[in-house]
């Protein structure tokens, strides 16, 4: 497996950054063989908390994988993300009985109170909304995760409740 060592090496990290150690750690753990894709993209995920354009060609180089594959994994895994995460994250679970029991309320009075929709974060990166499709928490419909603490019987107002506070708290400090 010379060649795709070579090619490993040559790749150029994106920083110097000793979180780069982990991923080439988990890549030379798995031969530098492009099956360790999903592998080492969790491992920039959780590293960096997010994938950015010079993350994917990095592992693309790296792994000998087309940047186009790449790319068609990290957006098809709900897991991944493309942006930074805000300083607080919700999660709003829209499994069946979240779903029925008012998720989707819930989710609209976000969007037009904060002006975010699932997948992204405010413009000032304090909160970013998640959906899940579910907690396992269906006793707790609708059920959310703040910061992740479970809640649950949610209503939209303690919803926009805490948010507000993450706000408020955030700009005030």
């Amino acid at each position: 497996m010379p060649t795709a060592r070579r090619a490993a090496d040559a790749a150029p990290k994106p920083s110097e950054d000793r979180r780069w150690r982990l991923v080439n750690r988990t890549m030379r753990l798995h031969g530098h063989k492009p099956d360790a894709l999903i592998e080492t993209l969790h491992v920039v995920q959780e590293s960096f908390g997010f994938l950015d354009e010079e993350s994917l060609r990095y592992v693309a180089a790296a792994l000998q994988v087309p940047l186009s594959r790449v790319y068609a994994v990290a957006t098809f895994y709900h897991y991944f993300s493309l942006k930074p995460p805000g300083v607080h994250t919700c999660v709003i679970c829209l499994g069946t009985a979240c779903y029925i029991g008012g998720a989707s309320g819930i989710l609209e009075h976000i969007q037009e109170t904060h002006g975010i929709a699932p997948g992204e974060t405010t413009a000032d990166q304090q909160i970013s909304l998640v959906t899940a499709r579910c907690l396992g928490s269906c006793g707790l419909a609708p059920a959310g995760v703040f910061d992740g603490e479970v809640a649950g019987k949610l209503k939209p107002e303690t919803v926009l409740d805490k948010l507000g506070r993450w706000a408020r708290h955030d700009h005030d400090a």
